[in-house]
């Protein structure tokens, strides 16, 4: 049996940051990972490019029963905090828009191998390729049992083993359970930042165009949140930053079941009366032009031909023949389309996960349990999530400091 002070489940982002913050503070800590390599989830990050925090990042982005306990944390571990903190393991970073922050080299691989290198030249021990099955409270501290059946004994334990998406790259929700089996209570979970699936019977003719708008998710005529940037067609329904921006209020729970739809404004930087104009104007210089190659001079002909055939009218039918209704009718689904929401894609495709280990039973400023004293969780097994744009990353970050140092300073004799 292996012994520690402090035993880290998941050498993700949040826990690879607690072992670090444990063992600078002079800590023996074991960390364990199921995967091979650590950090793995990380690679897939800001397109691989790794977009590590959001310099904007603070407790209105991010969500749960109770987005407010992330100031807990934040308080201790800002962003500026954890820049110093990349900065000592040697990374530099850069900062694009919308406050985006991503490593100097463009590489999530950068802060992977300084991470790793971290770990290992202070841990006691990082262990990859095993499985943490079974984790029990004794009258010694917690008796972690892995899958290859070695068991490693440790006075405090880091529960940081991310949550269901992405399984692929690791999250397997293995921390629920231990959780549980610690009497913790787990909010209902969801795949979140993730496409939406819609059912239009023409979305399968314009599947890859993608179009500069603006998106907005309704629950009847409530409005649950808005973004603008690039929106991507697919056959299943629509992607691109805006639409997994505003895909956790796909899950949010109505006592009457409403049911909510997408709404597109491909021209969000025009009016209505300024689009009516432009259109009313183009259609009048195309005389007998048809109305599909008419409208492809203000968008992708395939997705024109969408609207004209919404609007009522055949493609195909000469400008001439239009009157003002018609082309306002026209201008009207171009400002306002509206697509039936279905539901999203699976956790195969999510870049979190929604709920988690509910946050009324920890610590905000120590990450600690309330139920079992020495059990501490930081990263995505919480319930927190946060907006796209490095805010999760932020999370995983600050959380894992936090239960990194506190955790150590527990261990210390004088404590």
């Amino acid at each position: 049996m292996k012994k520690t002070e402090i035993a880290i489940i998941g050498g993700g982002a949040s826990g690879m940051a607690a072992g670090i913050a444990a063992a600078q503070k002079g800590r023996q800590v074991i960390v364990v990972e199921g995967l091979p390599r650590v950090g793995k989830k990380l690679l897939a990050t800001g397109n691989g490019r790794c977009n590590l925090t959001n310099l904007g990042a603070d407790y209105r982005g991010y969500h749960g029963e109770k987005p407010e306990f992330v100031k807990g944390a934040f308080e201790q571990c800002n962003v500026e905090d954890t820049l110093n903190f990349f900065r000592i393991l040697g990374l530099e970073t850069k900062v694009e828009d919308e406050g985006k922050v991503y490593p100097w080299s463009d590489q999530a691989n950068s802060v992977i191998d300084l991470m790793r290198n971290e770990l290992e030249a202070l841990c006691q021990e990082v262990i990859t390729g095993t499985m943490v099955t079974g984790l029990e409270n004794t009258e010694k501290g917690f008796l972690l049992k892995t899958a290859s059946g070695e068991s490693i004994s440790a006075e405090k334990v880091i529960i940081a083993t991310g949550g269901k998406a992405a399984p692929h790259l690791g999250s397997l929700g293995i921390g629920y359970d231990l959780a549980k089996g610690l009497g913790h209570r787990v909010t209902d979970l969801y795949p979140g930042i993730v496409q939406i699936k819609c059912e239009h019977p023409r979305l399968k003719s314009i599947k890859g165009i993608k179009i500069q708008g603006e998106l907005s998710l309704f629950k009847e005529q409530e409005l649950i949140r808005k973004e603008r940037g690039e929106i991507l067609f697919t056959d299943y329904g629509i992607s691109g930053p805006p639409t997994l921006q505003v895909s956790r209020g796909v899950h949010q729970r109505t006592s009457e079941n409403l049911q909510k739809y997408i709404r597109i404004d491909s021209f969000p930087t025009l009016n209505e009366a300024k689009l009516y104009e432009t259109v009313w104007m183009m259609v009048g210089l195309g005389g007998n032009k048809a109305m599909d190659l008419i409208v492809s001079g203000i968008m992708n002909k395939a997705l024109g031909r969408v609207f004209l055939k919404e609007a009522g009218i055949h493609p195909e039918e000469p400008g001439r023949n239009l009157n003002e209704e018609k082309v306002q009718k026209l201008c009207n689904i171009m400002k306002r389309w509206d697509l039936k929401v279905s539901g999203t894609l699976s956790w195969k495709n999510a870049q979190v996960t929604i709920g988690g280990v509910s946050t009324s039973e920890i610590e905000a400023k120590t990450m600690e349990s309330k139920l079992v004293k020495g059990i501490y969780f930081c990263g995505e097994i919480l319930d927190v999530d946060g907006d796209c744009g490095g805010y999760n990353l932020q999370w995983a970050w600050s959380s894992g400091i936090v239960a990194g140092e506190k955790a150590a300073k527990e261990c210390m004799p004088d404590k």
